[in-house]
């Protein structure tokens, strides 16, 4: 099953993606679930399907603007140098527990839409990723059953700003500039995703792979990940945890890579599809902004 958020006619709502398009969920007030987040909340993944099973597509989805896949996360955690590779290229020591830092809602876009190049910067990197949208509330849950508490997989673009990342040691101002990152286009459930070391990830820039290398690289593995953030948060429904790019970034080219207004980045992730994004600069704002 494949759970997206969109707007369509001025209007935000989620739904289920099939084979003629997208069945409008959240226009169907008998569920009691406007936003996906509120079904994640409120119903089970079983429930979700077993209620949209055989209804007809309301739009195709071509028509719909998708949106990130939980449009009012909780939470967006994310995951550093957690692949061996760009561990290396980075020059970085392994961490005995994995590094974590956090984005901010309104950092992030929708499939589509374009990733915004602020004018303090020129140095603005991609970073593919797989995320984990939680399903269940959780909190020192065991590694061993971790994985009961995701409802699905998506596509992220950890999008920075090198040099603001660079300020200090703490990552947070080179990843929270407003739309530098996205997330999608859609939530793939367990079920469907099948199993995660089997799956591949490429980001290409401009249709040129930049960035390739198999789940099973990832240096702690999503079981990992959930169990320890269950420790010292409560995760909970629509929570996003992005677990790490691979090797390849822009920043540990020679001469470095950037990506600029003009140009179309790319994450795709095996058995979830592409998360498309075009470059755009941002637009001068008004002094009194």
């Amino acid at each position: 099953m494949k759970l997206l958020s969109f707007s369509v006619d001025g209007r935000e709502s989620w739904g289920v993606v099939n084979e003629d398009g997208v069945v409008d969920l959240g226009c169907r007030s008998e569920l009691g679930w406007p936003t996906l987040l509120s079904a994640l909340q409120e119903g089970d993944l079983t429930n979700i399907a077993a209620k949209s099973t055989g209804l007809p597509a309301d739009h195709a989805l071509a028509d719909v603007r998708l949106l990130p896949v939980v449009v009012d996360p909780g939470k967006i955690l994310c995951v550093g140098l957690n692949y061996e590779g760009h561990r290396f290229e980075t020059g970085r020591p392994r961490t005995e527990h994995p590094v974590i830092f956090v984005r901010f809602a309104d950092s992030l876009t929708g499939h589509g839409s374009p990733l915004i190049k602020p004018s303090d910067s020129a140095q603005f990197d991609y970073e593919g990723e797989l995320a984990v949208i939680i399903g269940e509330p959780c909190r020192r849950v065991p590694q061993d059953r971790a994985l009961e508490y995701v409802a699905g997989y998506t596509c992220f673009n950890d999008g920075s700003l090198r040099d603001f990342q660079a300020h200090t040691h703490q990552f947070t101002p080179g990843k929270n500039f407003p739309a530098t990152g996205a997330v999608g286009p859609w939530l793939v459930t367990p079920d469907e995703f099948g199993s995660i070391p089997d799956a591949k990830l490429t980001t290409r820039l401009n249709g040129t792979v930049v960035q390739q290398a198999e789940l099973s690289d990832l240096t702690y593995s999503i079981a990992e990940i959930v169990a320890y953030c269950s420790t010292w948060t409560t995760l909970r429904p629509g929570d996003v945890i992005a677990t790490g790019t691979p090797s390849g970034v822009g920043s540990r080219r020679e001469p470095p890579l950037w990506m600029r207004p003009g140009d179309v980045c790319e994450v795709d992730v095996d058995k979830i599809g592409v998360l498309r994004n075009p470059i755009s600069a941002e637009e001068a704002l008004p002094i009194d902004a």
